[in-house]
């Protein structure tokens, strides 16, 4: 099942215009988000909101997510399986990634480089009316090597868990870490209005996270044939970010494939200096990106090779 759901999300992804769960849990989110804001106006009671809207979508979407398969397996077996495995599915972000990818290369292989903006905004939260074509290519490594951990291998990882559970299974800790990555990106900011509300959200994400994230970076170094040499720059690099983990996941990519990201950064005419990772050794380019993707790809490929081996002596040892 887990074989094919990763299948599925490389093969179709996230087809235009079907509803995803993430859709429900954005909706879950907002509306409590406008309900707290409106009826509560300090800090503490804001904070514990957070709390509140935290914890209940992360266990509600887990618990929403095992009832869903056990109603479909107590129909048919068969039917349970399909529906667990289109559920996985969509918690993977691999081919949304490569779409994206492909999305803002388009017009900026064109030439088009107002096009290429326009496009890049649709993925990133820092202004692009602006940017070169480097600085372009440079956002879109950056949100690629990102998303890697938490779009795709984050959720990987906590169905790769779930499996292990009997009685719980990968589609409920798959859609929960989905919940928490989702919250995150709607209301985990350090900026108002979102300090009070937004931080326990934040803070669960990065725990969540920290886990799949350095065996990403690990899985990263393997691949790329130069451990040590990742590694290396990791830890040179990648404490100096202010995210726990997004700092760790783009450095490890940028090291195995010998670029540099960072730099100064503009979100609603601010410029923000994020730390330079990785050493500038080849410049970005079309190329560097669909690397990026491959080593994701291969990532997922190993996890589930290595999970599926280890299931199976276990079994035989058993």
């Amino acid at each position: 099942m887990l074989f094919f759901a990763a299948a599925l999300d490389y093969l179709i992804g996230d087809p235009k215009g079907w509803w995803h769960p993430v859709q429900g849990i954005g909706w879950m989110i907002a509306h409590f988000t406008r309900l707290a804001f409106s009826a509560l106006h300090t800090p503490a009671a804001l904070r514990c909101a957070g709390v509140v809207l935290g914890s209940s979508c992360i266990v509600g979407s887990g618990l929403g997510g095992w009832l869903v398969v056990a109603i479909a397996n107590h129909l048919e077996p068969l039917l349970g399986t399909v529906v667990a495995t289109i559920l996985l599915a969509s918690c993977f972000a691999a081919r949304s990634l490569r779409d994206a990818v492909s999305d803002v290369l388009e017009p900026l292989a064109a030439g088009d480089l107002v096009n290429a903006r326009l496009r890049l905004s649709q993925y990133v939260g820092r202004d692009t009316d602006r940017l070169t074509i480097s600085d372009i290519l440079r956002a879109m490594f950056e949100t690629v090597t990102e998303n890697a951990t938490d779009g795709v291998l984050a959720p990987l990882f906590y169905a790769l868990v779930g499996a292990m559970l009997p009685g719980i299974g990968s589609v409920p800790l798959a859609l929960a870490y989905k919940a928490s990555s989702t919250l995150d990106s709607m209301v985990g900011y350090r900026d108002a209005p979102y300090t009070d509300l937004g931080w326990f959200s934040a803070k669960t994400e990065d725990a969540l996270t920290w886990v799949p994230c350095r065996l990403t970076v690990l899985t990263i170094a393997l691949l790329s044939r130069r451990p040590l040499h990742v590694w290396r720059l990791c830890q040179r690099d990648a404490p100096q970010d202010p995210s726990p983990n997004s700092g760790w996941s783009e450095c490890a990519y940028a090291a195995a494939l010998d670029v540099q990201v960072g730099g100064i950064n503009w979100y609603q005419g601010v410029a923000k200096l994020k730390p330079l990772l990785g050493n500038a050794v080849q410049p970005i380019t079309a190329d560097t990106l669909d690397r990026a993707l491959q080593l994701t790809r291969w990532s997922v490929l190993l996890w589930l090779t290595v999970f599926a081996s280890a299931f199976q002596l276990w079994r035989v040892l058993g």
